[in-house]
């Protein structure tokens, strides 16, 4: 059945066995993720009667990890076999969250554990992240890559629809516990399936020898002006413009005195863009055009002014899945060409940076965006941040437009010779 699959379809990658029963496994854990996180949220409420301080430190240490660890985890990523790794990290994951759940249903749980298995779990997604990302290309080859890549966001945003709902019917019968138990689960599960891949169906090319170090990996990009341009893009892009959490979270509260149900609402509608753009991003290979990241930047921070001077809630609603929409085929552009032209030796490191500056600003980014949003209001912060974002994309689209390309063979000997 999914041998006759189009080779030029939307489902592409799905010929390939091994991420058949991946994504198959990521569908329950990317449920059980969104249902973990607003479990977490709302445990830390009922901790410490609303205050939202506590909730802050909470998200900020979950995060700090991806700051510390993410680039040595692409380090591994280049060093050590991917799919084992990948088994221990969601082993770790699986456990945390079990671990959490069975102190929720025991009555014991404080805000002490809270803190601690936040930051387990934030190194097990920081090591983990590399090596998920640079993996994708081994088990769909670079072909598909971008359909694989799209696929693997329409399941994360289809989770992102279903999974909050669980979580909020589990909470309101048997509070936080079983969706902590359920996300423990649902990474046991991912972990056996990396153990049913088959290695000899992976796409493993030759490697070159390499130190192996973070200064080579600095070294490659710094004579790609290519990932350069797309890095700086993606910096502006994800801390500043990629905030529609708190930006909901503060117009929905503090501009359209809206409550709880309207503000799950805006989530909702930002989810249907996101989905949305993950499977048209689907149809689309953007692995050979970098010029397409900044322009793609510049477009999503248009909308996000556009949240900003939204005069109504209904008006705001209906911008958001435009601006979700857009920030997906702009994030998934970036993250697929930086995987399809980085060399197999490189891969892990080059991403363990990427994802460094793509998720490692959010403890320093959130808290600036909150404090300038208590002090000069939603709509001028909001506004500032689309600025920036366009400012930076706009910035890099200038400065790189012109030399922004690589040569068709290009190696990491050949990039780090002389």
């Amino acid at each position: 059945m999914f041998s006759k699959i189009s080779p030029h379809g939307n489902w592409r990658a799905l010929r390939h066995r091994n991420f058949r029963i991946l994504y198959g496994a990521s569908v329950l854990t990317n449920i059980g993720t969104w249902a973990q996180r607003i479990a977490q949220d709302w445990l830390v409420l009922e901790l410490t009667n609303n205050n939202g301080t506590y909730l802050g430190i909470v998200t900020a240490l979950q995060f700090l990890p991806v700051m510390l660890l993410s680039m040595q985890g692409g380090v591994l990523a280049d060093k050590v076999d991917k799919r084992k790794a990948l088994i221990i990290t969601n082993l770790g994951s699986g456990l945390t969250a079990l671990l959490l759940g069975v102190l929720v249903i025991s009555n014991v749980v404080t805000m002490n554990y809270i803190y601690i298995l936040a930051i387990l779990l934030g190194v097990f997604s920081a090591i983990d992240a590399p090596f998920r990302s640079s993996f994708i290309i081994e088990v769909v080859g670079k072909d598909d890559l971008t359909n694989a890549m799209s696929l693997n966001s329409a399941n994360f945003h289809f989770g992102r629809l279903v999974g909050p709902a669980i979580s909020g019917f589990l909470i309101a019968g048997f509070g936080t516990g079983p969706s902590f138990i359920i996300n423990g689960i649902s990474f046991i599960v991912i972990m056996f399936t990396f153990m049913a891949v088959r290695q000899h169906e992976l796409h493993l090319p030759e490697k070159e020898k390499t130190a192996g170090t973070l200064k080579e990996a600095f070294a490659y990009i710094k004579k790609r002006p290519d990932l350069q341009m797309i890095m700086l893009t993606i910096f502006f892009a994800a801390n500043f413009g990629l905030n529609a959490q708190i930006f909901n979270a503060l117009m929905a509260t503090k501009e359209f005195d809206r409550g709880a149900a309207s503000y799950g609402i805006l989530g909702t509608a930002m989810g249907i863009g996101t989905l949305t753009g993950a499977l048209y991003s689907a149809r689309r290979d953007r692995t050979g055009k970098p010029l397409f990241v900044p322009l793609a930047a510049m477009n999503f921070s248009i909308w996000v002014l556009a949240l900003a001077i939204a005069p109504t809630y209904e008006i705001y609603l209906l911008l958001l899945p435009i601006n979700g929409f857009s920030a997906l085929t702009t994030m998934i552009s970036a993250n697929t060409y930086i995987q399809a032209n980085s060399d197999h030796a490189i891969r892990g490191r080059v991403m363990g940076i990427y994802m460094f500056i793509f998720m490692g600003g959010t403890p320093i980014g959130s808290p600036i965006i909150g404090f300038t949003a208590e002090h000069l209001g939603p709509r001028i912060t909001i506004a500032g941040c689309a600025l920036i974002t366009f400012g930076a994309a706009l910035f890099a689209f200038i400065k790189y437009r012109k030399i922004a390309k690589i040569p068709a063979d290009i190696t990491v000997s050949s990039v780090l010779q002389n």
